[in-house]
């Protein structure tokens, strides 16, 4: 599993509005069961009361979602699969918007 990698939502319940989740945890500590994931949400998308430094859009096969780093939590690794996609290209800014949700920056 990679830093940064996107997954589809393994719970059902939520897929409908959370189509996939993103793994944000640190490769330091692989050693866990679980994983850190923020949700990528179609609720919000484009919403003006969305601050882009919390909450930047970003495209999954073609679908602009919303990343929800104040919804992050963990996930037991083997319910996720195999990656779908990655956003490492958007490192900066997923880091960046877990930091404002602990430092609000």
């Amino acid at each position: 599993m990679a830093q940064f990698d996107v997954y589809a939502n393994p719970q059902a319940s939520s897929r409908q509005s959370v189509p996939y989740v993103v793994d944000v945890q640190s490769p330091l500590i692989d050693v866990l069961h679980t994983r850190l994931v923020m949700p990528l949400s179609r609720v919000g998308v484009g919403q003006a009361r969305l601050p882009a430094s919390l909450c930047p859009t970003v495209e999954v096969d073609g679908e602009p979602l919303s990343l929800m780093p104040h919804l992050a939590a963990p996930l037991v690794a083997r319910l996720l699969g195999e990656p779908v996609a990655s956003v490492s290209h958007l490192a900066s800014d997923v880091v960046g918007a877990l930091d404002a949700v602990v430092s609000g920056f």
